[in-house]
């Protein structure tokens, strides 16, 4: 009968008759259940409960105090599935049996005991408990797995991403080292501002592929240094949309659906007078509005084809004049105001 259950099984019992402890003690010990712990001291049993795992407590009601109502009181906390109650009684009181189950007991035994109604009982609640403690073992195992493989799965995007990001740092003439300091200046700025840890990384990682869809220019026409004519120009304004559609995907994740938005909106303007769109103050998305303020930064002040980089108070000149027209004027406030400390 018990051949599938652990004899190890942590099974309580609490009555203050000893001749009901010794009864069912040398009942269960005969069966090969061998962590049995009786108590006479209803006080005592409490105690060790509340300090010890166990499976199945077999409980009287009528004790001197605390009374097997005051205990399932003392013991709602518990996981009632792994951790049984059986009551054991000679009360015949149905307000009484349903104020146990109120409290949370899981099962009745009725005095005078019969044996083999005690061995189905207890057999059936250990099973139960049994089956409860492998289901939550099993969800935790499943849990972690899933934990595992999702953080797997994000090393891979961020991989991914930077892997984009070299590549649109080797398509242009600026270094990789300059579109990694525009997404440290990105998170910076983020950070400033009171965003999340977890959306200041995305936006460090995102950020550096903001021209990604420069990879479908011609070179000759990417590397200009002449002024460039209206159509060259559309050709050129149209990176915007190519690197949207390459980053955005309907089974994306959060860190590629920003690196979209960047990419599709860091041209466009807090007056409205950028592209693609038109877009104008907080219809821009933040990111995009950061992305843009930090990367205008980073390039101006880097020597690129046909002009010199310009000094760092040159351009921050240029940051505070441009408050209010081309950036988001707060943004702008803030991101002058961090290169107070720390170059960004």
């Amino acid at each position: 009968m018990f051949s599938k259950l652990r004899a190890e099984s942590a099974i309580v019992i609490i009555d203050d008759v000893p001749a009901n402890l010794y009864l069912l003690d040398s009942c269960l010990r005969a069966l090969g259940l061998s962590n049995i712990h009786t108590f006479i001291d209803s006080a005592q049993g409490l105690e060790w409960l509340l300090e010890h795992p166990w499976e199945l407590l077999l409980l009287d009601l009528q004790m001197p105090p605390p009374d097997g109502f005051e205990i399932l009181d003392s013991l709602q906390s518990r996981n009632r599935s792994e951790s049984q109650v059986v009551m054991v009684t000679g009360s015949k009181d149905a307000q009484n049996r349903r104020k146990c189950l109120e409290k949370g007991a899981n099962d009745f035994i009725s005095k005078p005991i019969d044996l083999p109604e005690v061995l189905l009982r207890v057999r059936n609640c250990l099973e139960s408990s049994q089956a409860a403690r492998l289901l939550r073992q099993a969800n935790a195992d499943l849990e972690h797995k899933v934990e595992l493989r999702t953080v797997q799965l994000e090393a891979s995007r961020k991989s991914l991403v930077n892997c984009l990001s070299r590549v649109a740092g080797y398509r242009e003439w600026h270094s990789r080292e300059l579109v990694e300091r525009i997404g440290e200046s990105s998170a910076r700025l983020a950070e400033a501002i009171g965003m999340p840890g977890g959306w200041c990384e995305r936006i460090r990682l995102a950020a550096p592929l903001r021209d990604l869809g420069k990879i479908g220019i011609d070179d000759a026409l990417l590397h200009a240094t002449r002024p460039l004519t209206p159509e060259e120009h559309r050709q050129v304004q149209a990176h915007t949309r190519r690197g949207y559609e390459i980053l955005l995907d309907h089974n994306g994740s959060p860190l590629t659906d920003m690196a979209a938005e960047i990419a599709l909106a860091h041209h466009e303007c807090w007056d409205g007078s950028g592209y693609p769109a038109g877009l104008k103050r907080e219809e821009i998305a933040l990111s995009a509005r950061i992305v843009a303020i930090c990367d205008a930064y980073h390039t101006l002040t880097t020597p690129g084809p046909g002009r010199a980089a310009r000094s760092r108070q040159h351009v921050l000149g240029y940051i505070r004049e441009q408050m209010g027209i081309a950036f988001d004027p707060q943004l702008a406030s803030c991101f002058c105001n961090l290169l107070d400390g720390a170059e960004p």
